[in-house]
């Protein structure tokens, strides 16, 4: 079975079955979470050294940083499913 993938720029993309929550890197519990995954060595930097937009918490204590906002990467993981739905239904 094929993961569903997501863009998440600059040739970038993630497993949608492994994205638990999307957040604002702003607050001091995210700031803790990302530094904490920095320390455990479980953080991945998909920002191609562009300002990180969104946090995306992963399965299993890992960490993404992507450089597009939460909404947007929310349309797309959207996006995806209805393009996923149609396709379930012509077969």
């Amino acid at each position: 079975m094929a993961a569903d993938l997501i863009h998440v720029g600059f040739d970038n993309y993630l497993a949608v079955d492994r994205v638990l929550a999307v957040a604002a890197p702003g607050s001091a519990p995210m700031k803790r979470m990302v530094q904490r995954g920095k320390e455990q060595n479980r953080t991945i930097d998909l920002t191609s050294g562009r300002r990180t937009k969104a946090v995306v918490v992963l399965n299993e204590d890992w960490v993404a940083l992507i450089a597009i906002t939460p909404e947007t990467f929310s349309g797309r993981i959207a996006a995806a499913r209805a393009g996923r739905a149609e396709g379930a239904g012509t077969r």
